[in-house]
């Protein structure tokens, strides 16, 4: 295999690269902005760009579902997290919030959402944020972990909810439990009608197994942010997301030519944390990108923003660090769509997608996937 590397005698690693390695060709046709198209639809489901939101309650309210719903996109709520578990949450969130001020150990605030967390999971909450989003008129998307998945997932059906999101740091077509059944995503998937979207993976051979379940959709990814999550300290597992993204997208396209045309959608969680690199990622072949440290400083972010990822929250791994604040001075339209006055890439979100398409002349994100990416160095 190419980009074999020798790390010790008879030991070889692959060669692989993040978003920051790479850049995106230009090519010999530019057009207009306007003659751009972000949109994307997955099952029956449209949306205008192509963001859904990472599913923690940093970010993700039912509030701000809505509202990222509302402008085009998919938010996902956290159905074991905080608006699950408490009447309260702003309460809570402000103990989160005192925690960070109070204490210069990062290890605090995660104490905190470890207990927050050890609050029993209550169906008439989780009914009750979902009946909010549904009654908006949004599409309805919630998250589930694969070790709750099937227990929660007739309540959350009768509740409404529309894309089921099924995520864990690493996730398998089977997941093996010593305390009950395991899930076997594959009959999971087919007894549901609704799609379900399923991750996150880091390579061929497990997006290709995803692909097999049924899952409409395959995050690919574990939500990596510098200086957030810290999946590669704790556990030492991660690939570089431009590799895993275009290896996903292989599989994608093998699993598209044996089954005959159906195409399942490739989603970018990890390392997105500027304009540009949603236009790489959708340049090494996803669909569309899960956004969550970028959208924590939209005034509409329940986490007043701080960010973390579910994964802090774990009772004996945690794998996230609570961030430290950043100032909400936009709302979600100007961060996503603009007007911007900061060159650094990090507003007007999808407007600059627009712009890095149109510059290399492609019209829509399929015809995107195409474009021409470069190594640095």
């Amino acid at each position: 295999m190419r980009d074999l590397v020798e790390i010790g005698m008879g030991r070889t690693a692959r060669r692989a690269y993040e978003l920051d390695d790479i850049e995106i060709i230009p090519s010999r046709r530019t057009r207009s902005s306007k003659d751009v198209s972000t949109t994307w639809q997955i099952d029956a489901y449209r949306f205008d760009i192509p963001l859904i939101t990472h599913p923690t309650d940093a970010i993700v309210s039912p509030g701000t579902a809505v509202a990222v719903g509302e402008l085009g996109g998919l938010g996902v709520l956290n159905a074991e997290g905080l608006w699950a578990r408490h009447g309260d949450v702003d309460e809570a969130l402000f103990r989160l919030v005192q925690a960070t001020e109070d204490n210069d150990d990062p290890a605090a605030a995660v104490k905190v959402l470890q207990e927050l967390h050890a609050a029993p999971l209550r169906m008439d909450l989780i009914a009750e944020a979902v009946k909010q989003i549904r009654e908006s008129g949004v599409t309805v998307a919630v998250r589930v972990s694969p070790q709750r998945a099937a227990e929660l997932t007739p309540d959350l059906l009768a509740a409404g909810v529309e894309i089921l999101v099924v995520q864990g740091t690493i996730i398998s077509a089977e997941h093996v439990s010593r305390d009950g059944e395991p899930l076997n995503l594959k009959s999971f998937i087919a007894d549901l009608d609704i799609p379900v979207i399923a991750g996150g993976v880091g390579d061929y051979r497990t997006a290709m197994h995803l692909m097999r379940t049924g899952a409409a959709g395959v995050i690919v990814g574990y939500g990596y942010t510098p200086g957030v999550t810290t999946t590669d300290n704790v556990l030492g597992i991660g690939v570089p997301m431009a590799t895993a993204i275009a290896d996903a997208a292989a599989a994608r396209r093998d699993y598209l030519d044996e089954t005959g045309g159906r195409y399942v959608h490739v989603i970018a969680d990890g390392g997105v944390t500027t304009s540009g690199d949603v236009a790489k990622s959708i340049a090494c072949g996803a669909d569309a990108v899960m956004l969550g440290e970028p959208l924590a400083a939209a005034t509409e972010a329940p986490g007043q923003g701080l960010y973390w990822t579910a994964a802090s929250a774990h009772p004996s791994v945690p794998r996230s660090l609570v961030a430290d604040a950043v100032d909400q001075e936009l709302d979600l339209r100007k961060l996503l769509f603009g007007p911007s006055a900061d060159p650094r890439g990090v507003t007007n979100l999808f407007g600059a997608l627009k712009r890095a398409m149109a510059k290399t002349g492609y019209s829509d994100l399929k015809e995107f996937q195409k474009v021409g990416l470069t190594i640095r160095g």
